[in-house]
């Protein structure tokens, strides 16, 4: 496996999560370098109430820079993108941030499927996607988009997930290349090559 990260450049790294994965965003953000090079897009359900605290809580625990996404702000290696609550993220063709506020898909605004497919259409294989815990099938979908496309697909052990339902529909209807306990997150991500 680790020869897999190792052969395979990363220009992004999208990571999905719900209901759980706080958890395990709080497990893996104070294990990783502080040298990536590479951007970290964040795109979590969270209520709009509570809109600066994931940033400010995740930026207590890294030395990587943290901030909530802006439009047509680039994405540059190194830093961590939020989406901001109640607005879909996606990537355009330039690596520029859109923000976007079109109806919720799988009920979800910012919707993870909408952040992993725009990004797969710019990144392609050297796109990096993680999947953890929630409580509905938001990021199945554009993760199949990442397959086609040639990124990198990286899932959650459902076991290990305190809402098993989104990693187990990403593992049953999407081919992973690799299904990850939280506790080895960090180090997959430390692997890659910016």
């Amino acid at each position: 496996m680790a020869q897999t990260v190792s052969s395979n450049s990363c220009g992004a790294l999208i990571i999905g999560g719900s209901a759980g994965s706080l958890d395990v965003l709080l497990e893996i953000f104070p294990a990783l370098r502080n040298d990536i090079r590479f951007p970290i897009v964040l795109v979590v359900h969270r209520k709009a109430s509570n809109e600066s605290l994931l940033t400010d809580l995740l930026q207590s625990r890294t030395k990587l820079q943290v901030n909530e996404a802006e439009e047509k702000e680039f994405l540059t290696p190194g830093k961590v993108f939020i989406a901001p609550a109640d607005y879909h993220l996606l990537v355009e063709e330039d690596g520029s941030i859109s923000l976007d506020y079109s109806e919720k898909v799988n009920y979800s605004r910012p919707s993870i499927d909408v952040t992993f497919q725009s990004a797969a259409e710019v990144f392609k294989e050297k796109l990096v996607c993680i999947l953890l815990s929630g409580s509905n099938a938001d990021g199945v979908e554009g993760l199949k988009i990442v397959n086609n496309l040639g990124g990198r697909v990286v899932i959650q052990n459902p076991n290990t997930a305190i809402m098993p339902y989104m990693p187990q529909q990403a593992v049953i209807n999407v081919k992973p290349h690799v299904v990850l306990d939280s506790r080895d997150m960090a180090d997959y991500i430390n692997n890659l090559n910016g």
